[in-house]
Parts: structure tokens; sequence; C-alpha cells
């Protein structure tokens, strides 16, 4: 089993550190910041590092109502959370709705899609590939 460090290196991007002993997200204003893009209002949907460590990474991600994020796969195990809003999720394993306050996981390398059935706001955890 690999060691980590108790405290994390400082990283930062646009002055927000990404990895830090501690740390604390404002999601509202996170999320409000990202509808306000340019890129939101052209692909309906954009995402954000929050936070990133070496064996894990938090990523918030907001939809129009009716975007897609087509096929892909994440290398890493990932768990999606629905923080408000509704999303359906399409891989091999089924579809999952998951309407605010819902929680799915996927092992490595599942192919999947997204697709906001509402306006939604959505974090991602993804972990640390294994050795």
């Amino acid at each position: 089993m690999a060691r980590h460090d108790r405290k994390a290196p400082s990283k930062a991007v646009h002055g927000r550190a990404l990895a830090a002993e501690a740390l604390r997200v404002d999601l509202t204003a996170e999320a409000a910041a990202l509808r306000a893009t340019e890129l939101w209002r052209s692909r309906g949907h954009v995402a954000k590092t929050l936070i990133k460590y070496a064996d894990l990474r938090v990523v918030l991600m907001v939809f129009r109502a009716g975007a897609r994020l087509h096929e892909h796969v994440a290398e890493e195990r990932i768990a999606l959370q629905t923080v408000s809003g509704h999303v359906r999720l399409t891989s091999p394993a089924g579809t999952f709705d998951l309407p605010s306050g819902h929680l799915l996981t996927l092992d490595h390398a599942v192919p999947h899609d997204v697709e906001a059935i509402d306006e939604s706001t959505l974090l991602l955890f993804l972990s640390a590939p294994e050795d």
C-alpha cells in the first residue's frame, strides 16, 4: 500500500489551492461562476477541478437541461453525486436516474454517458488508478 504524507503539498490554480491539509469549497458560488461562462452557454455543460491530490480528484460539473456528455471512459474508479437537478447516466451496467441527493459509483474503465434531465450540478470523485 502506498504511503501518503499527512500534509499534502499546496497546489494552486487561479489563486485557489487544489491540495492542502484542509480545503473548504463553496459549491453554490463555484457552480454559479461556471454557469456564467461562455463555455456553459455554448456547450451546455462545463466542469472545474476543485480538489486534486495524487490519489483523489473532485470535479464540479454543471449542466443545462438537455445537455449531454457523450460516451467516454474514466480510467479511475468514479463516484458521481447529484447536488441539484436530475441526470441520467447510461452504461453497460444499466441506465441510472440520479435526481438530487443520489450517488452512483462506476468501476475502472466503464464506458458511460451523462444526460441532464433538468439543469444540474454534480460532483465527480475520481480515485487514483491502482498500481
